[in-house]
């Protein structure tokens, strides 16, 4: 199978392309290479390379060509930078998602478009979000995402295309952009920086790891049914403090690098998804945090090289300064 991976050199997208390698499939990606896509994602990997955006038609037709399938991973995905500067995640995440779907219909090819356990928006204790749920999104970015899955069902139903959503949870592994608050808290912990902790600490997220992610959404990419939506989903709820004190003890950072700062404004307390209908299709996790989180630690200890770069750019210098500088200033 030929398959087009947008936002392949992002992190899902880089672990995804991987995958389908290794299975022996044909695989392009397509990346604008904003300041989250990176190339050394993919430096070991056989693929062709395009760059563009999606929301340009030309270079997704041109990139699409010859595709039996496109998987989308590219979005802008960062709910703080969404409420900084909300402009861009409608014109990718909304506008991008029109134009694959446009291309899929003229190719006839399948696309799964990837999403996020955040279009449920915020959920009580004792409750998990079904895929047939009513979307309630609380933040620029989950709304934007929102929009594209009711695109995708839209295109499915007016013109028969065959499309299909997957909606992940709170996903890390290796090389995740630290912004993050895993990359953020784990980089900060080995340079003795502060981990800055909004709140009480105490919202929940379901935690799933990379590569259970990308199986997940392999195997709905060749099993799934057309018009469906899957939860994929770690099966791990933990509290934001409980995942700060488990990297603190992996990395044997000092507790007092802890700072509680000002909380993000319409922050969700909790997320949680019933996976049922995947694990119905032959879907099951490989890994728990006992065991992808100190997997995770050890590769960003031994790839500084790569995170280093990273934060010390001026792009992330800047987002860093006005995303924390003020809560940290205020912090306890």
């Amino acid at each position: 199978m030929k398959v087009l991976v947008t936002g392949g050199a992002g992190f899902i997208g880089s672990h995804f392309v991987r995958r389908l390698v290794a299975a022996g499939d044909e695989v392009v990606v397509l990346d604008k290479l904003t300041y989250a896509g990176n190339l050394a994602n993919l430096l070991d990997v056989e693929h062709e390379f395009q760059q563009g955006d999606i929301a340009d038609a030309v270079a997704v037709a041109k990139a699409a060509e010859g595709c039996d399938a496109i998987v989308n991973f590219a979005a802008e995905t960062h709910v703080d930078r969404s409420i900084l500067q909300g402009g861009d995640f409608i014109d990718t995440n909304v506008r991008g998602a029109q134009v694959l779907l446009e291309t899929v219909r003229d190719l006839g090819a399948r696309l799964v478009h990837v999403s996020t356990d955040e279009v449920y928006g915020d959920l009580p204790p004792g409750r998990s979000s079904s895929e047939g749920d009513a979307l309630e999104p609380s933040s620029p970015y989950s709304a934007a995402k929102a929009s594209a899955d009711l695109l995708v069902l839209a295109h499915v139903r007016t013109y028969g295309v065959e499309a299909l959503i997957t909606r992940g949870s709170n996903t890390y592994g290796p090389n995740q952009y630290p912004e993050k608050v895993l990359p953020l808290f784990i980089t900060n912990a080995l340079d003795d920086e502060p981990l800055p902790l909004y709140g009480d600490g105490k919202q929940v997220r379901d935690w799933l790891y990379v590569e259970d992610h990308c199986a997940g959404i392999e195997l709905v990419l060749r099993s799934g049914k057309a018009g469906e939506v899957y939860n994929v989903g770690g099966g791990e709820e933990v509290e934001n403090r409980e995942i700060t004190r488990r990297v603190l003890e992996l990395t044997g950072a000092d507790p007092s690098l802890v700072r509680r700062v000002e909380d993000r404004p319409g922050h969700d307390r909790r997320y949680s998804l019933a996976t049922a209908k995947l694990e119905a299709l032959g879907w099951t996790r490989g890994s728990t945090l006992a065991t992808g989180l100190p997997t995770t630690v050890d590769w960003y200890r031994e790839n500084r090289a790569w995170w280093e770069q990273i934060k010390d750019s001026d792009d992330y210098r800047a987002y860093y300064e006005r995303q924390y500088a003020a809560r940290l200033a205020g912090s306890s």
